[in-house]
């Protein structure tokens, strides 16, 4: 569980229940400050000169505020949209896209109105009723941590087990799912969890859940009856990387259940990187020993419009072959959505 420096209070979050929840866990906790804004200017209450400093202390804020405006982003094509409960993420990973996409607040926010984003999905969803519309609940974040204070990730997967034509899936790299355990989810609620090799943890993903915790808690997971899936991302081909990948496999092959409700799913994603991710990674991450020399990859464009170092395209059809081998042979059931 995440345990913030401080906690910022945006107007009028503290008129919500998610809000007052918050408040109520930290006021008597001398280590974390509370802040009250008026004017909701966040920045102005996190410390730091520079970007590397202003990055560590956001990472121990979390700010509570009220989602403005009730258009949702597109989140194609993992899913229809993203639902805006989150943003921002405690994790350190160095390689990790929102170092650019949120590079000016870094801090983690929830959404205290949850009631009406949820209200708001169920437009989305009777737009395109009788068809499935299926939300996003991580796209821009991490949600467990503060999962166990918030509860908002209870409330959504609760309100989509009631939904007929609704679905909703998030992604995490941590292991605090046990107050996920005990409650309706109908089946309705896709949990993923990103994997790595201990090499790629221990040197790029701080402040994390350890390959063994996020496992384990995949598992209880799978035993509450969710659907499950694995996101095995990003893939570094570095020496002996498949020799790596193959022993992670086989260690979450040896921990999942047998007799599985659900299939469960792999997606698989290389490393890669903008030239502005590289540029605000080395700024935060000045000792970082990420493979981002441009001459070794391979430039191409994406469908957001910029460009992307990619690993070039003989070692991406290795990659490809690899993974769709090792996890055909040691998952025979299994569904492998993409490997990119």
């Amino acid at each position: 569980m995440f345990v913030p420096q401080r906690i910022i209070f945006e107007k009028g979050a503290l008129n919500y229940e998610v809000g007052k929840n918050i408040y109520e866990e930290f006021k008597n906790k001398e280590k974390t400050e509370i802040i009250n804004l008026t004017n909701n200017k966040v920045k102005e209450h996190i410390p730091g000169d520079n970007i590397r400093d202003f990055y560590k202390e956001g990472k121990n804020t979390l700010v509570v505020g009220v989602k403005k405006g009730y258009k949702f982003q597109s989140c194609k094509p993992s899913a229809h949209w993203q639902l805006p409960l989150f943003s921002g993420c405690v994790g350190n990973c160095q390689y990790c896209y929102l170092n650019t996409n949120l590079g000016d607040k870094p801090f983690i926010k929830v959404n205290a109105n949850i009631d009406d984003i949820l209200d708001r999905a169920n437009e989305y969803m009777d737009e395109r009723k009788p068809e499935i519309t299926i939300f996003e609940g991580s796209a821009t974040s991490d949600p467990i941590p503060v999962e166990p204070y918030t509860h908002c990730l209870k409330r959504a997967i609760e309100f989509f087990a009631k939904s007929e034509y609704g679905r909703f899936r998030f992604v995490t790299k941590f292991d605090d799912v046990d107050t996920l355990l005990d409650i309706e989810h109908g089946g309705k609620t896709e949990a993923r969890f990103t994997i790595n090799t201990r090499k790629v943890i221990e040197d790029y993903e701080k402040r994390t859940g350890s390959r063994e915790k996020r496992i384990e808690a995949s598992v209880k997971m799978m035993k509450s009856g969710y659907p499950v899936g694995y996101i095995i991302a990003p893939v570094f081909m570095y020496e002996n990387w498949e020799e790596d990948y193959r022993n992670l496999l086989v260690y979450l092959s040896e921990k999942i259940p047998n007799n599985l409700s659900n299939p469960i799913t792999f997606e698989v994603i290389s490393h890669r990187y903008t030239t502005r991710a590289k540029n605000i990674i080395n700024e935060v991450f000045p000792d970082n020993t990420l493979p981002m020399k441009d001459d070794d990859r391979t430039y191409k464009y994406g469908q957001f419009g910029y460009g992307k170092f990619v690993y070039p395209k003989e070692n991406l059809a290795h990659m490809k072959d690899f993974f769709a081998e090792n996890i055909k042979e040691i998952f025979p059931d299994a569904e492998i959505k993409y490997i990119i």
